[in-house]
Formats: C-alpha cells, structure tokens, sequence
C-alpha cells in the first residue's frame, strides 16, 4: 500500500480523497493535514469524511505528515500551495498538486521542486477531463484558426472561488497549444450576447450556481458549423479516484513535472 498524506484534508476534496482511499486497494491515507486555524483539528479523519475511524487525527503540522507517507495530495488553497510544495520538495517526497487559482509562485515553486521530485500539476484529476483536454488540443491543431472561434464554458457550484476554473483554463491552454499560439488571458470573459470577440479567438465563460459539481463545454463555431466537445461531472468522487490514481502513479515517478495525460498514458497524435 502506498502511504498517502492528503494536504487541505478537510475540504471537499480532501474528505472525498479519504473516502475513496477506504475502498482502494492501492493507497492508505495515514496523514491529514488542515491549516493551523482550522476548527476541526483533532478530529479522526476517517470520521470526518463519514467514513469508519482511522485513528488519525487532522493536524497542521506538514512536516509531520510528508515524513510518515510515501506522497501528498495537495488540494489546500491557493495561498499555501507554494508553501506545501517547498515543503515536499525539503522532505524529498513527490506530490499532486490539485489546487487551482494560484499564481507564479508557486509556479516557481514547482519548477525549483521538480528537478529533484516529482510533481503532477492537475487542475482536474478526472480520467474524462483528462480526455476531453486532450481532443480539444487535436481539434484545435485540426481546425483553421482563422475559421473558428473557441468559446469554453464552465459552470460551478456557488462556492468556488476562482474563476475561470483552473479546468477552463487548462482547455484554453490546449486550444492554443493546438494552434501553436500564446495562451489565452484569464480575463478574455465574455457573455453569450457579446459580439465584440475577435473572430478565432479563445474566450471563456463563467457561471456559478447552486451545488453543481462541474460542468466544462468548448464550442468550435465557424461559418455553417459548430463542433462541442463537453465533459459533465455528476459525483465530485470522480476527482477523488482519479487523485489517488495520480498519486499512486507520481509515487514511482522520476523527478520531473507530470500532467494527467501522463498517468492515463495517452500519446499526442501527430
């Protein structure tokens, strides 16, 4: 069994990590870490994500954790996501990066780590959003720019903060990447009446409602013609297994820094 300690442990993510870790045969969280003024320091971990008790308590202290597991899933906050990744680099253990919104440095910071751990940067662990980055980048690279405009839509539930996601971004990346183009700007925000857009361009928009788990759909639109490529996420435990999956893998990896197209195995086409 892989040892896994899970960083932001009493977040969504963090408690549908330990849950889905109850039912693996690949990985054992045995360390969960929460910010120094979290109310729920102390509590049984397994407890708290409405699971059977582990007889591990939620701590603050990092170093404790990265020194009893093999790796760290990290889906914190964006604020402590630099200091995590300093920490894992100083204890030599290799790290899943999911938290999104954060700027460059903590991208500094994973550039300085992986050149002696491995890191995978993963906006969105799930094995479909993995896949549908990867079609929009061969669409992209298909498609003429200049002939089609790429709009990326995200819904979220009400309590996300960053926007767009790290997910929307992640698409637009790819689209660019696809066109051999610089990445689109997080503030390229339009509404659906906007029509000042530059034609092929690549824009986002953004909404946040309810409890909506995670919607992601990106519009190819050219004269006569659209093509739509979605992924819609029902249960967030899709995250979570596809978490511990990424960290199961990371855990053999070389130092380096890896994406989720590295653990599903899939090869560009070229």
């Amino acid at each position: 069994m892989i040892r896994v300690a899970v960083i932001g442990v009493t977040g969504r993510m963090g408690r549908a990590i330990v849950r889905a870790a109850d039912e693996s045969t690949e990985v054992d969280v045995v360390a969960g870490v929460a910010s120094a003024t979290s109310r729920e320091l102390g509590r049984d971990i397994g407890e708290l994500a409405g699971v059977a008790a582990y007889g591990i308590s939620v701590s603050s202290d990092v170093k404790a954790a990265l020194a009893a597991c093999d790796v760290a899933i990290d889906f914190s906050n964006a604020t402590a996501t630099a200091a995590n990744v300093g920490a894992c680099y100083a204890a030599r253990k290799p790290l899943v990066v999911g938290t999104t919104g954060f700027g460059a440095d903590v991208e500094e910071a994973i550039a300085r780590a992986a050149r002696d751990i491995a890191v995978l940067v993963a906006p969105n662990t799930s094995l479909g959003v993995t896949m549908l980055v990867e079609l929009v980048r061969e669409a992209a690279r298909a498609l003429p720019a200049k002939d089609f405009d790429v709009a990326i839509s995200e819904t979220h539930h009400r309590h996300k903060k960053d926007a767009p996601s790290g997910t929307a971004l992640a698409l637009g990346r790819a689209a660019a990447e696809g066109r051999g183009e610089p990445p689109p700007r997080a503030d390229s925000v339009i509404v659906a009446a906007h029509k000042g857009a530059d034609a092929g361009g690549i824009h986002f928009a953004v909404t946040r409602a309810g409890d909506i788990v995670g919607e992601h759909s990106v519009l190819f639109a050219g004269a006569g013609e659209q093509l739509v490529l979605s992924h819609r996420a029902t249960d967030r435990s899709i995250f979570a297994r596809g978490a511990i999956r990424a960290a199961a893998w990371v855990a053999a990896a070389r130092p380096g820094r890896y994406v989720m197209r590295d653990v599903v195995g899939y090869k560009t086409v070229s």
